[in-house]
């Protein structure tokens, strides 16, 4: 797998410059998981080759808090509505287009 360099931005649309192989993964947050980050949502560049969940989960903490690591530690994960876990985040790829889901654990069920 490629070591990406993850970068994002408020308000980021399709994403174009030197880069013509980026493209762009949309990455929503749920309930504790919005809270800790602040945005419901953010359009996170990525490779054309995508990067693993892992990568990308790497990316997103990296420039959060410690709570937003902390949060995202225990979220079950979607790729394009299909659930990721286990060593699959170490292998399933988010690429350009892909949607993925960060859904902390919901007291109540």
């Amino acid at each position: 797998m490629s070591s990406a360099k993850i970068s994002t931005g408020p308000g980021e649309g399709d994403v174009t410059g030197p880069d013509a192989g980026a493209g762009v993964v949309l990455v929503r947050y749920w309930a504790a998981a919005r809270a800790a980050r602040g945005v419901a949502e953010e359009r996170v560049e990525v490779p054309a080759e995508g990067v693993t969940i892992s990568e990308l989960l790497a990316g997103v903490t990296e420039r959060g808090t410690p709570r937003l690591a902390a949060v995202v530690a225990i979220c079950s994960v979607l790729l394009d509505e299909t659930a990721v876990h286990g060593p699959d985040v170490r292998v399933a790829l988010a690429r350009p287009g892909s949607v993925v889901d960060l859904l902390p654990p919901f007291a109540g069920g």
